[in-house]
């Protein structure tokens, strides 16, 4: 077992933390991108009351995002930058359990969606504010990424030579 976790370990592609937060944004504002584009349909072609519907994805996004993925936001970012190693598994910017809630959400969201017991209209709301929510957390990460290029540009400007260490790209 041990020789297996080497070859994880040596095979598994590297990158700096910067980098680790840029897929994080990449792939949270990628997965509320494909969300919404499942919801917007449902929801544009399917209300009455358009004012209703708004109002109702925003409260869900509101609770989703303060209550769900800004909390993993901050916590996956916490994680990340602690790590001491300067480069990290790319696939690092999700924890195991991140991951198995990634997997229950889209499980669920498809069978939800094939089961046909929710009318398109209040699913496609929850998807547009679900999706908004997932999008906004991926922008979360984005602002962490240009942060920490702003701080890496600000170390850079303060060292004669533009010398840098490992130390200082953490």
């Amino acid at each position: 077992m041990e020789e297996k976790m080497s070859l994880i370990e040596k095979y598994s592609p590297k990158v700096s933390k910067r980098v680790l937060l840029l897929l994080a944004g990449i792939v949270w504002g990628f997965a509320g991108y494909n969300i919404l584009r499942l919801g917007i349909p449902d929801m544009i072609s399917n209300w009455h009351t358009p004012i209703i519907n708004l109002i109702f994805a925003l409260v869900i996004f509101g609770l989703f995002f303060k209550f769900v993925f800004f909390k993993m936001f901050k916590k996956h970012n916490k994680r990340i930058n602690s790590y001491v190693k300067s480069k990290i598994c790319a696939f690092a910017f999700f924890d195991a359990k991140g991951y198995l809630i990634m997997a229950f959400m889209i499980t669920f969201g498809v069978l939800l969606r094939k089961s046909g017991i929710v009318n398109p209209l209040y699913l496609g709301t929850f998807y547009v504010g679900l999706g908004s929510s997932l999008a906004g957390a991926g922008v979360c990460f984005l602002v962490a990424y240009i942060k920490k290029i702003m701080k890496t540009e600000e170390i850079n400007e303060d060292i004669p030579n533009g010398e840098i260490t490992e130390e200082l790209m953490r």
